[in-house]
Protein backbone atom coordinates (compact mmCIF):
# COMPACT_ATOMS: atom_id res chain seq x y z
CA UNK A 1 0.00 0.00 0.00
CA UNK A 2 0.76 3.74 -0.88
CA UNK A 3 0.87 6.26 1.99
CA UNK A 4 -1.77 7.89 -0.37
CA UNK A 5 -3.79 4.24 -0.04
CA UNK A 6 -2.97 4.01 3.82
CA UNK A 7 -4.33 7.68 4.12
CA UNK A 8 -7.86 7.18 2.09
CA UNK A 9 -8.06 3.80 4.32
CA UNK A 10 -8.08 5.76 7.58
CA UNK A 11 -9.87 8.63 6.27
CA UNK A 12 -12.62 5.93 5.53
CA UNK A 13 -12.53 4.29 8.83
CA UNK A 14 -11.31 6.84 10.99
CA UNK A 15 -14.06 10.21 10.16
CA UNK A 16 -13.49 12.05 13.49
CA UNK A 17 -9.58 12.25 12.99
CA UNK A 18 -8.07 15.18 10.75
CA UNK A 19 -5.10 14.09 8.50
CA UNK A 20 -3.10 15.72 6.17
CA UNK A 21 -0.94 14.19 3.54
CA UNK A 22 2.65 15.62 2.90
CA UNK A 23 4.60 14.12 0.07
CA UNK A 24 8.07 14.62 1.18
CA UNK A 25 10.91 12.64 -0.07
CA UNK A 26 12.43 10.24 0.85
CA UNK A 27 9.33 8.99 2.47
CA UNK A 28 5.96 10.52 2.22
CA UNK A 29 3.82 10.98 5.38
CA UNK A 30 0.66 11.27 7.28
CA UNK A 31 0.03 14.79 9.97
CA UNK A 32 -1.91 13.68 12.53
CA UNK A 33 -3.58 15.78 15.07
CA UNK A 34 -1.95 15.35 18.40
CA UNK A 35 -5.30 14.28 20.39
CA UNK A 36 -5.59 11.24 17.61
CA UNK A 37 -2.37 9.90 17.56
CA UNK A 38 -2.72 6.84 19.84
CA UNK A 39 -6.44 6.42 17.89
CA UNK A 40 -4.90 6.60 14.54
CA UNK A 41 -1.94 4.21 15.74
CA UNK A 42 -4.22 1.47 17.68
CA UNK A 43 -5.98 1.29 14.17
CA UNK A 44 -3.58 0.92 12.06
CA UNK A 45 -2.05 -1.97 14.31
CA UNK A 46 -5.35 -3.45 14.83
CA UNK A 47 -6.35 -3.53 11.10
CA UNK A 48 -5.83 -6.58 9.12
CA UNK A 49 -5.67 -5.04 6.29
CA UNK A 50 -2.73 -2.54 7.41
CA UNK A 51 -1.14 -4.26 10.50
CA UNK A 52 1.34 -2.23 11.21
CA UNK A 53 2.95 -4.37 14.03
CA UNK A 54 6.23 -2.91 14.38
CA UNK A 55 7.03 1.28 15.75
CA UNK A 56 10.33 1.28 14.29
CA UNK A 57 11.33 4.42 16.17
CA UNK A 58 10.03 7.66 17.36
CA UNK A 59 11.67 10.87 17.30
CA UNK A 60 11.60 14.37 18.89
CA UNK A 61 12.06 17.39 17.23
CA UNK A 62 12.17 20.73 18.53
CA UNK A 63 11.75 23.41 15.24
CA UNK A 64 13.30 26.29 17.51
CA UNK A 65 11.91 29.61 19.31
CA UNK A 66 11.14 31.31 15.95
CA UNK A 67 8.73 28.71 14.72
CA UNK A 68 6.99 27.74 17.78
CA UNK A 69 6.63 24.08 17.30
CA UNK A 70 8.11 20.62 18.13
CA UNK A 71 7.37 17.65 16.16
CA UNK A 72 7.13 13.96 16.91
CA UNK A 73 7.52 11.55 13.90
CA UNK A 74 6.70 7.87 13.99
CA UNK A 75 8.10 5.60 11.52
CA UNK A 76 5.63 2.47 11.37
CA UNK A 77 6.57 -1.34 9.67
CA UNK A 78 4.11 -4.01 9.01
CA UNK A 79 6.43 -7.59 9.18
CA UNK A 80 4.26 -9.54 7.41
CA UNK A 81 2.62 -6.78 4.66
CA UNK A 82 6.20 -4.90 4.19
CA UNK A 83 4.47 -1.49 4.64
CA UNK A 84 6.41 1.51 5.66
CA UNK A 85 4.60 4.17 6.92
CA UNK A 86 5.82 7.87 8.60
CA UNK A 87 3.24 9.75 10.98
CA UNK A 88 4.05 13.17 11.97
CA UNK A 89 2.20 15.16 14.52
CA UNK A 90 3.03 19.01 15.03
CA UNK A 91 3.01 20.22 18.56
CA UNK A 92 2.69 24.03 19.89
CA UNK A 93 6.08 24.49 21.37
CA UNK A 94 5.01 26.28 24.63
CA UNK A 95 2.93 22.67 25.56
CA UNK A 96 4.46 19.71 23.88
CA UNK A 97 2.03 17.35 24.89
CA UNK A 98 0.23 14.24 23.51
CA UNK A 99 -1.14 10.83 24.11
CA UNK A 100 1.29 8.04 24.59
CA UNK A 101 0.94 4.99 22.23
CA UNK A 102 2.60 2.84 24.72
CA UNK A 103 -0.66 1.29 25.42
CA UNK A 104 -0.30 0.18 20.96
CA UNK A 105 3.51 -0.77 21.28
CA UNK A 106 5.76 -1.44 23.83
CA UNK A 107 8.39 -0.10 22.09
CA UNK A 108 7.21 3.38 22.61
CA UNK A 109 8.47 3.32 26.22
CA UNK A 110 11.38 4.16 25.86
CA UNK A 111 11.33 6.18 22.47
CA UNK A 112 9.15 8.29 24.33
CA UNK A 113 11.01 8.64 27.84
CA UNK A 114 14.17 9.71 25.01
CA UNK A 115 11.79 12.65 23.40
CA UNK A 116 10.78 13.87 27.17
CA UNK A 117 14.32 13.89 28.31
CA UNK A 118 16.15 15.37 25.42
CA UNK A 119 13.40 17.51 23.89
CA UNK A 120 10.74 18.02 26.81
CA UNK A 121 7.83 16.23 25.13
CA UNK A 122 5.35 15.21 27.47
CA UNK A 123 3.01 12.27 26.58
CA UNK A 124 -0.06 11.53 28.56
CA UNK A 125 -0.83 8.22 30.21
CA UNK A 126 3.07 7.52 29.72
CA UNK A 127 3.43 4.59 32.09
CA UNK A 128 6.63 5.70 33.99
CA UNK A 129 8.09 8.96 31.89
CA UNK A 130 11.38 10.09 33.09
CA UNK A 131 14.23 10.97 32.07
CA UNK A 132 16.37 7.94 30.30
CA UNK A 133 19.43 9.54 29.01
CA UNK A 134 20.12 12.59 31.41
CA UNK A 135 20.15 11.85 35.58
CA UNK A 136 17.08 12.81 37.12
CA UNK A 137 18.32 16.26 38.37
CA UNK A 138 19.03 17.31 35.17
CA UNK A 139 18.11 21.20 34.17
CA UNK A 140 16.37 21.50 30.66
CA UNK A 141 16.33 19.22 27.99
CA UNK A 142 19.50 19.33 25.97
CA UNK A 143 18.44 18.92 22.42
CA UNK A 144 15.89 22.08 22.66
CA UNK A 145 17.61 24.93 19.95
CA UNK A 146 17.68 27.45 23.07
CA UNK A 147 19.05 25.55 25.55
CA UNK A 148 22.30 26.93 27.72
CA UNK A 149 23.69 23.93 29.70
CA UNK A 150 24.56 24.61 33.58
CA UNK A 151 28.43 25.76 34.11
CA UNK A 152 28.44 22.84 36.19
CA UNK A 153 27.10 19.65 37.57
CA UNK A 154 27.31 18.46 40.97
CA UNK A 155 30.93 20.48 41.14
CA UNK A 156 31.86 18.98 37.66
CA UNK A 157 32.79 21.77 35.01
CA UNK A 158 30.48 20.64 32.51
CA UNK A 159 29.96 23.57 29.55
CA UNK A 160 32.91 23.05 26.60
CA UNK A 161 34.73 26.43 25.85
CA UNK A 162 37.58 25.91 23.10
CA UNK A 163 40.63 27.37 24.33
Amino acid sequence: MTTEEILAFINENLSDCKLTYNPIKPQDEIIVEGENIAIVCQFLKENKTTYFDSLSCLTGVDNGPTKKTMEVIYHLYSIPFGHKLTLKVILDRENPTLPSVTSVWRAADWHEREAYDLVGIRFENHPDLRRILSPDDWVGHPLQKDYEPEERYHGIKIKYEKD
